[in-house]
């Protein structure tokens, strides 16, 4: 596997009319692709995975394969708080031709590091495709620890970790414990670039949605290693990693993509559209950017 490294967007899934809006997810896959994105992520949380149904979370991994054609890496979402439902959507993601898999920490139940370590055990031994665990306590309730951590990463195919805890402490203690050539990438905007100060490789992004251009030139900026270059862009790009989570996500990145004409801003509830105040934010943090008239 080429290393998964730099801006990798955490795609949303476009609706049109309650049904998955196939032509306008693809165009948004072929601009993330012409603007240095280096790689995908299809039907994770930001793809609103939790309300598509089996059928509609395999569409849209074959259709992301499709629109991608080998320009970069797919890595697909293939999470559940259900092990064996887990294995089949990863089995399904190897058929379809992605690159990985994004699997999320088993959330609701509440499993000790024990059956942590185990259900990722099980999706390991069931696919051939190399796994990046997604670590959200916020969003699951546990915790994947970094002593779990140093026990998956001897996994041959467990190369890497998505991390949401937001704790920059960890990319060092998880280096310590996995190993150089694990992957460790950033699950959140805000504190990506000092995700990358502290040794991270990367992040997988929401904001890139919106501005995969401005997002690609921070992370190839942070590789380089011209952390001025980066925080400078990191500046710039802070009123509107903090105006798409003004609201439940992915209401304010669906409702920024509007504005700017690449897809509806149709939810599925229990996500509504933004309130009025945080479309304000977005629709400021825009002109900020000089991206509306």
């Amino acid at each position: 596997m080429t290393k998964i490294n730099g801006s990798i967007t955490a795609l949303v899934t476009p609706f049109r009319d309650g049904v998955v809006d196939e032509d306008g997810f693809q165009q948004l896959i072929d601009r993330q692709i012409s603007a240095g994105t280096r790689a995908v992520v299809a039907v994770g949380t930001t793809g609103e995975s939790a309300t598509l149904s089996y059928k509609e979370h395999c569409q849209v991994v074959e259709l992301c394969v499709e629109a991608v054609a080998g320009r970069a890496p797919v890595i697909a979402g293939a999470g559940s708080n259900s092990t064996s439902e887990a294995v089949e959507m990863a089995r399904f993601a190897q058929k379809a031709g992605a690159q990985a898999i994004l699997a999320v920490a088993g959330y609701y139940n509440k499993p000790n590091q024990k059956g942590l370590i185990a259900h990722f055990t099980a999706l390991h031994e069931a696919v051939d495709l190399p796994i990046f665990i997604y670590n959200i306590p916020p969003r699951t309730v546990v915790d994947l620890s970094v002593e779990s951590f140093a026990v998956l990463s001897k996994l041959p195919r467990i190369v890497g970790v998505k991390d949401a805890t937001g704790d920059l402490a960890r990319v060092a203690r998880q280096r310590i414990a996995c190993g150089d050539d694990f992957i460790q990438l950033s699950g959140e905007d805000m504190t990506a670039v000092g995700y990358n100060a502290m040794g991270g490789n990367g992040c997988i992004s929401v904001t890139a949605n919106v501005v995969p251009d401005l997002c690609a030139q921070m992370q190839n900026a942070c590789l380089e290693g011209d952390y001025v270059k980066a925080l400078s862009l990191q500046d710039r790009l802070a009123p509107l990693h903090v105006a798409l989570f003004s609201d439940a996500s992915p209401g304010p990145v669906k409702y920024a993509l509007s504005l700017l004409g690449h897809c509806s801003d149709e939810v599925r509830l229990p996500i509504t559209s933004p309130g009025a105040a945080s479309k304000a934010q977005v629709r400021a943090a825009l002109n900020g950017l000089g991206l509306l008239n």
